[in-house]
């Protein structure tokens, strides 16, 4: 479709999204990173709790590129995304 956003999920999260490595959602004219955030939250709240803390920030352990920039770079979670674009979510593992 035209108007979609890819979403790419690591291996670690595909089981809080129906064990999809990708999602694909409709931005119409644009969203933002929050807005898509939002829309797979309300659909899979475990997933969007792993990347979110209760004041809707973004997790210090998750990282989110768009097109290879991360957002924080960017404007973070007000970052527009048009369609056609592609963001891939990054969990950090710590371990020791």
């Amino acid at each position: 479709m035209a108007n979609e956003v890819t979403v790419l999920v690591p291996r670690l999260l595909q089981p809080l999204v129906g064990g999809s490595g990708e999602l694909r959602l409709d931005v119409g004219d644009g969203a933002s990173v929050g807005e898509l955030l939002d829309a797979i939250s309300a659909q899979f709240p475990v997933f969007g709790r792993r990347l979110r803390d209760e004041t809707g920030a973004l997790r210090r352990y998750v990282n989110i590129y768009l097109d290879g920039d991360e957002v924080r770079r960017l404007d973070g979670l007000q970052t527009r995304v048009a369609a056609g674009r592609e963001l891939m979510v990054v969990q950090s593992v710590a371990g020791g």
